[in-house]
């Protein structure tokens, strides 16, 4: 195993740890069917939208989430040789 492959391995790892403490930092959407559609019309309509904290993480998770996937596909490559 080379250095890149190490250093790879260990991003990787730590994508996943962040990964797994960001989704656990949102709130959970268990308010039920009345208050999902409620919420929602007020979330959508809302003008702060863009600038809650649950919007912030949201984008956070989508980012790291990326970032695993593309290492992930990087180390198949990389140990497949």
């Amino acid at each position: 195993m080379n250095i890149l492959e190490i250093v790879l391995t260990v991003v990787h790892i730590l994508i996943a740890i962040a990964l797994i403490a960001i989704v656990l930092l949102q709130s959970g959407k268990s308010a039920g069917l009345g208050g999902s559609i409620a919420g929602g019309a007020e979330t959508f309509f809302g003008k702060n939208k863009g600038r809650t904290i649950d919007a912030l993480l949201s984008k956070i998770t989508a980012f790291v989430a990326i970032a695993f996937l593309i290492t992930s596909l990087v180390l198949q490559v990389l140990l497949k040789q």
